[in-house]
């Protein structure tokens, strides 16, 4: 029986945490599409393997700018960031809208409306171009917080755009990490991905920020595999290592091998969970030296994470993927080594989905958090 393990399995919806006005403005005008709950087995099989299913091209909206990095990693961030922390909304506050804005010129014809996956854009829009005096204050500013959400399996963007809100509001930018399955049944590739979200990370629009991670079920297996490749590097990441100022934990899948088999089971074919997991252990026990094995050296790097900043745990009793006992061994491994650790955990909730469940008490918990990283409190004090 291994120690500890990471998995994810697909959540619930979020609760409809209130945004600013400027997203409550552009979402109202919006024709909405209905996407699919992010529910624990209700998720398109499909989707599980191609992890960037629902992401699309880059996009520009008068409060929200996506742009696509790389395959699974997208980057949002407010063009226009005011006093205080609140966003500016064009289309409001000035003569002239900027919905949407297309990257060809006026003369040229029409753009096709994004697509109804993309990311925060529930509907399409009309095109029209960006103001002169706005167009120098759309690039991202390299002295805001970067926060990397590394989601849960499957996720989908109205569900992730809950979590984003939290931090837009606070004026922070945010990388969004969606995984695959594959990353986690071969961890090789894993290995490689998080080699991938480091090179990211290194880029120069981001090399110079503070990074606050916030990790939720497989996303805490990728972050891990982050984690592995810094402790093989010290020196090289150190600087990555210091801008590190907090990591959130949001359902991570602990206890033995057969936590990961039923995670398989609920996210993949929750009607034959019980072939799935039984196939799922079969797989562990063929290619123990390319998985099992990877797992513990996982659980080792995780015990030991080089990353030291101050942690927060969410987690709650009923969780079939979420061994408690062992997450609070986990939690008490880290206060022995000096790391200052935070958990919430909850008699009754919803994998991945305690904020839907519990919504004043997980945002309440988080914001006490946040206010606590005195590097974040000096940062939103010189802005």
């Amino acid at each position: 029986m291994c120690p500890l393990r990471f998995f994810s399995s697909a959540a619930g919806l979020e609760r409809d945490q209130k945004p600013v006005q400027a997203v409550r403005r552009h979402r109202r005008d919006a024709s909405t599409v209905n996407f699919p709950a992010d529910k624990m087995g209700n998720l398109q099989l499909g989707s599980l393997f191609r992890f960037d299913a629902a992401l699309s091209e880059n996009v520009r909206t008068d409060w929200l700018i996506s742009r696509k990095i790389s395959k699974g990693i997208t980057y949002y961030y407010t063009p226009f960031p005011a006093a205080g922390g609140q966003l500016i909304c064009p289309a409001k506050d000035f003569p002239a809208p900027t919905a949407f804005c297309p990257t060809s010129s006026p003369s040229q014809p029409t753009p096709s409306p994004p697509d109804s996956s993309t990311p925060l854009i529930s509907g399409p829009f009309s095109p029209t171009p960006m103001l002169p005096e706005f167009a120098s204050t759309s690039s991202p500013s390299s002295s805001r917080p970067l926060v990397l959400l590394l989601s849960w399996l499957g996720a989908r963007p109205r569900g992730v755009a809950k979590y984003m809100d939290l931090y837009l509001e606070r004026g922070m930018d945010v990388l969004v990490v969606q995984s695959s399955v594959m990353h986690f049944l071969w961890p090789r590739w894993g290995l490689d991905y998080g080699l991938e979200i480091l090179k990211v990370l290194e880029d120069p629009q981001f090399s110079g920020r503070l990074v606050l991670v916030q990790a939720f079920s497989i996303g805490g297996y990728t972050f891990t595999q982050i984690l592995t490749h810094i402790a093989q590097g010290p020196e090289k990441y150190a600087s990555l290592t210091q801008r590190l100022i907090g990591h959130i934990y949001d359902s991570m899948v602990v206890g033995t091998l057969e936590h990961m088999a039923t995670g398989l089971g609920k996210t993949l074919l929750p009607r034959l969970e019980c072939l799935v997991k039984k196939a799922a252990m079969f797989y562990f026990w063929l290619f123990k030296i390319h998985t099992a094995d990877f797992y513990n050296n996982s659980v080792h790097i995780f015990h030991n994470s080089p990353v030291t900043a101050p942690a927060l745990f969410f987690f709650c009793e009923n969780d079939a993927l979420c061994d408690p006992v062992v997450m609070e061994k986990v939690i008490d491994i880290w206060r022995k080594r000096g790391v200052a650790v935070e958990s919430r955990t909850w008699k009754e909730s919803t994998h991945a989905g305690h904020m839907r469940c519990h919504p004043e008490d997980y945002v309440s918990t988080l914001d006490k958090f946040l206010n606590s990283l005195p590097l974040l409190k000096c940062k939103e004090a010189e802005e």
